[in-house]
């Protein structure tokens, strides 16, 4: 019988799924009168509105698949009631980088990373690279911009 793999998110994450899922259900029955209204005006073979609608309404259900099953598989983390002195999924890492210039990431699910705002993904290189590592542990990573190295400095679960 095969394992469902979970998919481990801050609550955060968690719920910007909700919203979206909600959003898309509730688009549902504006798409169904879509098709309708395309419909009442004949020939369906060279209506282009029906055809939009149809297509819309199959990108939907899509979504909504695909966001049904992530909820399923969500395991919610709280950051602020872990702990230790190794890097896991929702520790907050401050690294030292070439320059021992700080620069501070919070581990993070795949749906929730944006490097933008210092959340990379578990799976990402550099998360891949940090996760098990210590203070002090030094970690070299291939990105696409090239090999960076960094220093370990701190490990926050906050």
């Amino acid at each position: 019988m095969a394992s469902i793999e979970k998919l481990p998110m801050l609550a955060e994450g968690y719920e910007r799924l909700i919203a979206e899922l909600r959003a898309l259900r509730e688009e549902r029955p504006l798409i169904v009168d879509a098709i309708e209204e395309a419909r009442a005006h004949g020939d369906l073979s060279e209506n282009a509105e029906y055809h939009a609608a149809k297509e819309r309404q199959g990108q939907v259900e899509m979504a909504i698949a695909d966001l049904e099953d992530k909820v399923s598989r969500s395991q919610i983390v709280d950051p602020a009631t872990l702990s230790g002195d190794r890097i896991i999924f929702g520790a907050t890492v401050t690294l030292l980088d070439d320059a021992d210039k700080p620069v501070k990431y919070q581990i993070v699910g795949p749906y929730e990373a944006d490097a933008k705002i210092g959340r990379i993904s578990y799976n990402s290189p550099l998360g891949k690279a940090l996760i098990g590592r210590r203070v002090e542990d030094e970690i070299e990573v291939s990105v696409p911009a090239g090999d960076r190295f960094y220093v370990v400095e701190r490990i926050e679960f906050i």
